[in-house]
């Protein structure tokens, strides 16, 4: 057997398990949203994270990896045992059809899991819902637990999402934000590159471990 794992939030910059392949491309008919509450890696059941989780919507599509684990149920059951413990707060598990770039009459691959999450906040205690665009930025500023802070973990994924080459409107948006609640990033970056339809500033091109940039890290339109 092979098993064959989508990752759109954290997997895509930091697996975290034995793969024998890495694949970038998309799956249909979902959108990434920042829905869903990390208690125990991101944040605390006091000041909870807000991580990603997929929303169905129709005509969407979320880019992403694909992670191929190859080699027979041993290592399959090594990687599975090991997401279910990361991927706790995901109530589902669902099966969908992955596509490459430019490919997109055929999936690549079918039958490819991916950790998703029941919205309802009655049946799921993971699911916050959508909340105003300012609203999640401040939760996503303040929020730390045992893993990190909430904010890096916006960052890596904005930055992930350039590396790949798709990077995505609502996450730069999100992320700008939360820069603007830390003090950060004021003012009107010279250069700007554009990819997708996104705006990639100065800032969001460089590493994000620290609340302050570092000077030669960004340059500044003074006009």
């Amino acid at each position: 057997m092979v098993l064959w794992v989508f990752g759109y939030g954290s997997l895509v910059w930091n697996p975290g398990f034995e793969y024998d392949e890495k694949v970038i491309g998309y799956i249909k008919e979902y959108r990434r949203v920042f829905d869903l509450a990390c208690f125990d890696h991101r944040g605390t059941p006091e000041n909870p994270a807000r991580t990603c989780t997929l929303e169905a919507k129709e005509g969407a599509i979320c880019w992403g990896a694909a992670f191929c684990v190859r080699g027979g149920l041993e290592k399959e059951r090594a990687a599975m045992e090991y997401l279910e413990r990361r991927e706790c707060e995901y109530d589902q598990k669902t099966s969908v059809d992955f596509y490459k770039e430019g490919e997109n009459l055929k999936p690549a691959v079918t039958g490819v899991l991916v950790f998703t999450s029941t919205p309802d906040k009655e049946a799921n205690k993971y699911y916050l819902g959508p909340a105003p665009l300012e609203e999640m930025a401040r939760q996503i500023a303040v929020a730390s637990g045992p893993c990190g802070n909430n904010r890096d973990y916006l960052f890596s994924l904005e930055k992930a999402m350039f590396n790949i080459g798709h990077a995505e409107d609502s996450v730069i948006e999100l992320a700008n934000e939360v820069r603007k609640v830390l003090g950060i990033g004021v003012g009107r970056p010279k250069e700007m590159k554009k990819i997708g339809g996104a705006h990639i500033t100065a800032i969001s091109e460089f590493p994000h471990m620290h609340l302050i940039p570092r000077p030669e890290a960004i340059v500044m339109d003074s006009s």
